[in-house]
Parts: structure tokens; C-alpha cells; sequence
């Protein structure tokens, strides 16, 4: 039997990966992309986001994390509700748009307010409406803990399959998959 290894909370020698190193290497990993919107004194807000995911079955909570230097987030923590909108492959654009820090995000696209007060997408896969329930502070980002208030299914989404971020492209199926735009995942686009 081998000799359990010696662990190290600090083995001194190894340095953490710098910024870009560290984008690299979490690019390795497919994620599905979101826009999580809410709504500011009447006003609409939301911006992309690829961190999500459910956290508990009972009580139903899911979570997001969001660049707490972001223009968008800060104004929905203060609503206190959201609405995850999941994105089909066949809307880049959306992302994009939300993933911009250039223009209204909103400008000239349908929407409809939900009934739990935050903007619902047109033709999204799923939409998730929750309440904030708790928000921790980690490094240069929020971890955002959502209660889930309800799940909504649009219809004629059979078939559909979702928006995926791999290696920077969106997408896994075509090795020449157009690459995000260079800027799309700082700060100022993810919240």
C-alpha cells in the first residue's frame, strides 16, 4: 500500500495562478449562461452571468455570484428580487447585450415584468424568480444565495438546447465557435 502523501496548508513554494492564468484554466470548465435581471425603482437591470447554480431541494435556493463592483447587482440586491433567465443557444445576442457594459440593455427588447416584480425574458429555456436571502463577500465577488419563489417553463422549448460557455466561446459543438469579446467577463459586464 503507498504512503499517504504529506499535506501542506502552504508548501511555500507554489504561488496562486495570477488573474489570467486562473480565467485560463476556469475556462476548461462549460457553463451555462444566464441574465440575471431585477427592477430598481421601476427602472429594469440585469447582466449576464455564467456562475449559477441550484444549492438546496428543501427549502429550494439556488445561487449566483455577481462582481461587487458591478452597476447592475447592486441595484438588484437593493430590489431584493430576481429573476435568473437561462438562455437558449440561439441567444448570443441577449447575452451579449447583457454582458455589455455599452448601451441600454433594455432598449427595444420585449419584456414583461414578472408577477414576483422582476423582468421576465422573452423565449429564455427556464426562469428562476427568487428573493435575495443572503449574500457573502468573496474576494472580488458576491456570492448571492437566492430562496426560489417559483420555476417557469416557457412553452415550445422542446428540443432546445442551452447557451454554453467553453474556452471563451459560446458553444462546444464548433471548434471555430465565435470567441466572447475580449472584455466581456470583467467586472463592469458580470454585475
Amino acid at each position: 500500500m503507498p504512503a499517504e502523501p504529506a499535506i501542506t496548508t502552504d508548501p511555500g513554494h507554489a504561488a496562486p495562478p495570477a488573474p489570467v492564468e486562473f480565467r485560463r484554466a476556469m475556462a476548461e470548465f462549460a457553463t451555462g449562461v444566464t441574465v440575471v435581471t431585477g427592477l430598481d425603482g421601476g427602472e429594469p437591470v440585469g447582466f449576464a452571468c455564467q456562475s449559477f447554480a441550484s444549492v438546496s431541494l428543501e427549502p429550494p435556493l439556488v445561487l449566483f455570484c455577481a462582481d461587487h463592483r458591478g452597476r447592475s447587482w447592486p441595484r438588484i440586491r437593493a430590489s431584493g428580487r430576481f429573476c435568473v433567465n437561462i438562455l437558449a443557444e440561439d441567444q448570443r445576442e441577449l447575452c451579449e447585450r447583457f454582458g455589455s457594459s455599452k448601451g441600454r440593455k433594455f432598449q427595444g427588447l420585449e419584456w414583461e415584468p414578472s408577477p414576483w416584480g422582476a423582468p421576465a425574458l422573452p423565449d429564455v429555456l427556464l426562469r428562476v424568480h427568487a428573493v435575495v436571502q443572503d449574500v457573502h463577500v468573496a474576494g472580488d465577488h458576491d456570492v448571492v444565495i437566492g430562496r426560489v419563489l417559483s420555476c417557469e417553463r416557457p412553452p415550445g422549448n422542446e428540443g432546445r438546447r442551452p447557451l454554453l460557455f467553453f474556452r471563451s466561446r459560446f458553444g462546444i459543438d464548433e471548434p471555430d465557435a465565435p470567441i466572447a469579446p475580449d472584455p466581456w467577463a470583467r467586472g463592469d459586464r458580470w454585475g
